[in-house]
């Protein structure tokens, strides 16, 4: 995670930052985004379905049992929730917000509406980082009114080697590079990840782009969720993650960013509600 300013927290978080994802805490109060230099969005890459939240980027996701009549659904880190990053072990279930995001337009020029939370469905830094919303508007209305559809979420692990898109809709940035493997423990400070995804060099991310979906450009569904990046080379500290392998080897590469798979939430989503019952594998309260 990134340090304050140019600590990213791959998201300017409120109470940390993480850029790409990166962990850094901070005041309960959100902080600002880095200074960088906002970048031109990519011509052939469209950010129709992605937000822009105060201080991360996230997307508007729908699985395959949603209809239009379902209240939609926003995806973004568990480091980004506005009541700050939720501890080690920490899963928040059903808990009000009144959350605003930004729905981009497809070039990602101009917002085209605000979507309202009306709930965090589930939020959690243990084995993933991710807070999913549920929003006031349903799939329908959103279609009707703003021309937009949501992202399908993928159901199916990922692949190595797939072409993806990590798409920021906080700095109207795409990253294209591929998958290139996958870590079986990805520690960070306190927080571990379970089966993160690693990318390969050309995903540069910073900070700001957490929460941004990673699309599989083939298919065009979100396979993983942008999170983090080792920043100076250090051995699992904050901003700086490590790969733990099955036998403890650690392994450290700096400037090489990491996402959190998100099949396995999708199999925990019935329309646009989460159900943790079995075959859920996210950790419970």
């Amino acid at each position: 995670m990134p340090r304050h300013l140019t600590r990213r927290l791959l998201g300017v978080a409120a109470g940390a930052t993480l850029a790409a994802g990166l962990l850094t805490a901070a005041a309960p109060t959100a902080l600002a985004a880095p200074t960088h230099h906002r970048p031109h969005p990519s011509a052939d890459v469209s950010f129709a379905g992605t937000v822009a939240l105060s201080n991360c980027s996230g997307s508007l996701v729908r699985v395959p049992s949603a209809t239009d009549d379902d209240k939609a659904l926003v995806l973004t880190n568990g480091h980004c929730l506005e009541s700050g990053m939720p501890g080690p072990g920490e899963v928040i279930v059903d808990q009000p917000s009144h959350r605003t995001f930004s729905l981009l337009s497809a070039d990602g020029q101009d917002s085209v509406g605000s979507l309202t939370a009306t709930t965090v469905e589930y939020s959690t830094m243990t084995d993933t980082d991710v807070t999913l919303y549920q929003v006031s508007q349903t799939y329908g209305e959103i279609q009707q009114q703003y021309g937009i559809a949501a992202l399908a979420l993928s159901t199916e692990h990922p692949t190595a080697g797939t072409d993806i898109a990590v798409v920021s809709g906080y700095w109207q940035q795409t990253y294209s590079c591929a998958i290139d493997g996958f870590v079986p423990e990805l520690h960070e400070a306190d927080w571990v990840w379970r089966d993160s995804v690693r990318y390969t060099e050309p995903c540069h991310v910073i900070g700001g782009t957490s929460g941004s979906p990673v699309v599989d450009t083939a298919s065009g569904q979100v396979v993983a969720i942008n999170n983090t990046t080792n920043e100076d080379g250090e051995q699992c500290t904050l901003n700086n993650p490590c790969e733990v392998a099955a036998d403890g080897t650690v392994t450290v590469h700096q400037g090489i960013g990491y996402a959190e798979e998100t099949y396995g939430l999708a199999t925990c989503i019935q329309g646009s509600t989460i159900d943790l019952t079995a075959p859920c594998p996210l950790p419970k309260p």
